[in-house]
């Protein structure tokens, strides 16, 4: 119950849409139903009328019919239309609720999450959610407010047929529903988790195509992700046969309501108490009721996988960011150098220190090197200057202004980054561009690309600075990702510059590119080059080696 109370708090901002879906789906049901016992009722009595029996006033029921015809037609289509377009917004509406929750935790606090099961929570998991409303909420809302209506007039037609009316409607919306949840709870759950495991070895086998053809371990990750691909089918087999089950039980209720309405009302037809098509009215109206509780046994199915899917979501929602600002930040500094005075950096409290100790100073405008073997801190020291990690002991300043004082945006909007993994969006390369600057003029743009040393390369291209650069940048040759991100630092034209294996993996000829670039990105920066490359170490005014 804790996660379906969140996610009504979550519907605040969409409520009259939500009122309002719930509002026509229960007019669209009582609509659907009189539609249907005042249509029998109408047949019966002109049939009888037409062997004999008592003339009816024909007008008032054919112009009734007519119009339970259109309210259900023209109810239906905004019903849909309505509740079609608050799912839509609520989704939008979660997504960036989510994002804002995400954003403060990267990197430190979702590096033991695997992408793809980031990517799994952020779109499968939250599309679950529209069940929540669209599937559970509208009908079982307008149940609630539907069936009464539907049981006061059965009662002042036939009390008897009433009470087993609502009698079967609480069995087939009720009982049914609740049993189909509890049994689908726990495939439910499973469910969820197999769709983000499968979403993550997917994301593996794709990205790492290339490096798993290598190791010889392609088809071991692509059975992996078959024996998960239908160990998720058989769950939601498993779900499918539970939702079946739900059905033919609410089916059952309605056939056995129908009957028990039946024999209960002949005798009040042969005695003269109500007449014969008022019977055909009672039966049809029996019938159609449980249209209105039809959907609940596969929603409530359907609740054990939502309430996984919200608990997989405010897991990482309510986590605590690992760097908070501080509630008075302090101003940008003036000046540029970086001091790092015994500096010392853990995981976690039960972990090893990453950094223990460490002291250096970067004068303003200088580059200091910094070498080490993997593990020894080096990315590690990038991330705290980021303030992306918080340390434990020491302090570490820029032109004498603790970073702890300053607030994140205020410290990375003075950073500039080049990685070694430079991520380019699947958008033109104008477009990862403006990433860091969007407001940068044309000749901005070519002004970057110049300095970047790839301006000639971009306008040989087809599409010039409309060329897509593909997922990851992979219509794009390492050398040129990479160029492109120093056109972006140029852009940002940040006063730190930080330089993080900025030239690996790249052959001889796109490495020499990329430090005559990187040469001129550095001039008048405060500069930390993390690289074991010793062509790169020469743009380094200054050796700082990190023993492991």
């Amino acid at each position: 119950m804790n996660e379906m109370l969140r996610l009504l708090k979550l519907l605040r901002g969409e409520w009259r849409w939500g009122l309002a879906g719930i509002g026509l789906s229960a007019v669209v049901s009582l609509a659907n139903t009189a539609l249907l016992g005042l249509s029998g009722w109408f047949i019966a009595a002109m049939a009888l009328a037409g062997h004999g029996g008592p003339m009816i006033e024909y007008f008032t029921p054919a112009a009734a019919i007519r119009g339970l015809a259109i309210i259900r037609t023209v109810g239906r289509y905004l019903e849909r239309l309505v509740t079609h377009d608050a799912t839509f917004r609520l989704l939008t509406r979660l997504r960036v609720w989510f994002y804002t929750k995400l954003e403060p935790l990267a990197p430190a606090r979702l590096q033991h999450y695997r992408s793809g099961d980031l990517l799994s929570r952020l779109r499968a998991d939250i599309d679950s959610l529209e069940t929540f409303y669209l599937r559970v909420l509208v009908p079982g809302a307008a149940a609630l407010l539907a069936v009464p209506l539907l049981g006061a007039f059965l009662a002042w037609v036939s009390p008897q047929a009433a009470w087993v009316d609502l009698a079967g409607l609480a069995l087939a919306g009720v009982a049914v529903p609740l049993l189909t949840q509890h049994l689908g709870q726990r495939p439910g759950a499973k469910a969820v988790a197999l769709r983000g495991r499968l979403s993550a070895e997917i994301t593996d086998l794709t990205r790492g195509f290339a490096e798993l053809t290598v190791d010889r371990a392609l088809t071991r990750q692509m059975t992996r992700c078959e024996e998960t691909g239908d160990a998720l089918l058989g769950t939601q087999r498993h779900l499918a046969g539970i939702s079946a089950t739900g059905t033919a039980l609410g089916g059952l209720a309605a056939q056995l309501s129908l009957w028990l309405v039946l024999v209960l009302a002949l005798p009040l037809t042969t005695n003269g108490q109500i007449g014969g098509p008022d019977l055909a009215m009672l039966g049809l109206l029996v019938l159609a009721s449980f249209d209105m509780v039809g959907p609940l046994p596969a929603a409530f199915r359907a609740l054990g996988e939502t309430q996984a899917a919200a608990r997989r979501i405010f897991e990482i929602v309510d986590a605590e960011p690992a760097v908070s600002d501080p509630p008075h930040p302090a101003s940008a500094p003036r000046h540029f150098g970086i001091q790092v005075r015994d500096l010392t950096l853990r995981y976690g409290e039960d972990r090893p220190n990453v950094l223990a100790g460490l002291s250096f100073d970067v004068p303003e405008g200088a580059c200091l090197g910094i070498v080490g073997p993997s593990g020894a801190g080096k990315t590690s020291l990038l991330n705290v200057l980021l303030r992306f990690q918080d340390f434990q002991g020491g302090a570490v300043e820029i032109g004498g202004v603790p970073i702890r004082t300053m607030a994140g945006e205020t410290v990375r909007g003075l950073c500039a980054v080049v990685a070694q993994r430079a991520h380019l969006f699947n958008t033109s390369i104008r477009e990862n561009l403006l990433i860091a600057r969007p407001d940068a003029a044309e000749d901005e743009l070519r002004a970057a690309l110049r300095q970047a040393a790839l301006l000639d390369e971009v306008l040989a291209m087809p599409e010039g600075l409309e060329t897509i650069a593909g997922e990851g940048g992979r219509n794009l040759s390492g050398g040129q990702a990479r160029r492109i991100a120093i056109a972006r630092a140029i852009l940002k034209n940040a006063p730190l510059l930080l330089l993080d294996e900025p030239t690996e993996g790249l052959d001889a000829h796109a490495e020499q590119q990329v430090i005559a670039a990187l040469a001129a990105l550095r001039r008048g920066r405060t500069t930390l080059l993390v690289t074991h490359r010793p062509q790169v170490l020469r743009l380094a005014d200054n050796l700082l080696s990190l023993e492991s």
